[in-house]
């Protein structure tokens, strides 16, 4: 099995970093504890060190040197389930008299890390520089290979595992223009990881020339890295003490992978194919644009409102390109080749609040809704997508130059039911059921629930 190479540049021992989490579409739903604990409701207030992320316009208005240190442990807890009905399971287990339930499954108990180091400079009286490492996005999942034999040819050894990340590198320049108005950009340096474990397929070799011969290619694995640029310009207006108004845009980046991937039963073909080939795949984080409105309707209270705009629909399909001979004309066959996602454009309405009880202590609580960009028909257990509803709370206590923060998220995901009838498609089996716009998705009800407890650390210098 080949291993990519994960070294990232110096910064990166700053975190405790894993790229994989199980927010919607490829992001993390927050970053930065206080904007985690008030719903990621951030772009308008801005005025913490995790702005590099929300807005950098906010940092403009930084009168101190500052550090500030970020980490979330993400725990998810998902469900899979699979019901075979009788009139297609008569068939497919012969003698069966009911539904049949060949797989129920959960995915594996793990703690998924993420974080972020800021560092924000004042340079003069309306020049601030910062920069920042973070983990902006996610998306994966880990399963027990031993209960998805029906999945899997049958074969109770092959591994299920999927992990898509990045990780930013953000130069930021914000300059305030006068007390009420400021601006910024970041240059995002984006490292991204890709990571693949399923079942290979099985796969008629008539096409190249084996005729009447089925293989199975048992188990399937890639493992690739890749660079990618963008950038986020961030505006901030504060109209009066009390109001504040954000507005935030982040451009695409194309991220270009390449490693290695490996069919275990490949090299057994006598074809003459090597079971490692080298791939690449080109993968674009989509274009968002965030307006954010922050309120202060007492001394001790301030209230968040954002809206957040994702372009998911950027999120077609992955598709990987094999150097390897025959490896293109194999993987076409097993449609492996090509991960439809076929994602949508998705809009995420978030609130939050903060509640001073002193000087030193704040309390936070927020909520929000963030709507799959998945559509039924590419659901699938590698990369799975869910409607969550959140609720966050978290509390900060100053200590003179420095802050100690903890916060909590819990996402409850709703349930996504694909039946089995809609695709499977096996003659002579009848199915009116069968529908081609599901061929590649995997049936069964999915279910999903995580936890995230986060802890961060600000230091002011004087």
């Amino acid at each position: 099995m080949m291993k990519s190479k994960k070294c990232l540049v110096a910064l990166s021992v700053l975190l405790v970093l894993s790229p994989l989490a199980f927010a919607n579409g490829l992001n993390l739903n927050s970053i930065g504890t206080r904007a985690l604990s008030m719903g990621g409701a951030f772009v308008g207030l801005a005025n913490d060190f995790s702005a590099i992320y929300w807005n950098p316009a906010g940092l403009a208005f930084f009168k101190n040197k500052t550090f500030g240190l970020f980490g979330v442990d993400i725990i998810p807890s998902g469900t899979y389930k699979l019901t075979v009905p009788y009139s297609l399971g008569k068939y497919i287990f012969p003698g069966s008299t009911t539904d049949t339930t060949p797989i129920d499954t959960k995915t594996q108990t793990k703690h998924y890390f993420a974080g972020m180091a800021a560092y924000i400079h004042p340079i003069s009286e309306n020049l601030v520089a910062a920069i920042g490492v973070y983990t902006p996005s996610g998306l994966g999942s880990s399963w027990d290979g031993t209960q998805l034999s029906f999945i899997s040819g049958g074969q109770t050894n092959i591994e299920w595992m999927s992990k898509i990340g990045m990780v930013t590198i953000a130069p930021t320049l914000a300059y305030k223009i006068s007390d009420k108005f400021s601006l910024a950009a970041s240059f995002n340096i984006n490292y991204g990881m890709f990571d693949i474990k399923m079942y290979g397929g099985s796969v008629d070799l008539t096409a190249i020339g084996i005729p009447n011969t089925a293989y199975n290619m048992g188990q399937y694995e890639e493992s690739e890295t890749g660079w990618g640029v963008g950038a986020t310009i961030g505006l901030l207006f504060k109209p009066d003490d009390k109001t504040s108004i954000g507005l935030t845009f982040r451009t695409p980046s194309k991220v270009k992978f390449s490693g290695d991937a490996t069919l275990a039963n490949l090299g057994a073909l006598p074809i003459g194919a090597l079971s490692t080939s080298p791939l690449d795949r080109e993968i674009t984080w989509p274009m968002w644009i965030a307006v954010g409105l922050a309120f202060n309707p007492a001394e001790k209270l301030t209230l968040t409102f954002d809206g957040q705009w994702t372009q998911w629909s950027k999120i077609f399909e992955l598709k990987a390109n094999y150097t390897g001979a025959v490896w293109g004309t194999l993987m076409a066959m097993t449609k492996k080749d090509i991960l439809p996602m076929y994602w949508d454009d998705k809009m995420q309405i978030r609130f939050g609040a903060e509640y001073r009880l002193s000087t030193a202590l704040a309390l936070r609580a927020g909520y929000y809704i963030d709507k799959s960009p998945s559509p039924n028909k590419t659901m699938n257990i590698l990369l799975p997508s869910y409607d969550f509803q959140v609720v966050t709370f978290g509390l900060g206590y100053s200590l003179g130059s420095l802050l100690l923060e903890a916060g909590f998220e819990y996402l409850i995901g709703a349930d996504r039911d694909i039946p089995f009838a809609k695709t499977f498609n096996k003659p002579p089996i009848p199915n009116p059921m069968y529908d081609l716009d599901y061929a590649r998705a995997v049936p069964g009800l999915y279910g999903m629930k995580i936890f995230a407890p986060t802890i961060s650390i600000t230091y002011k210098f004087n």
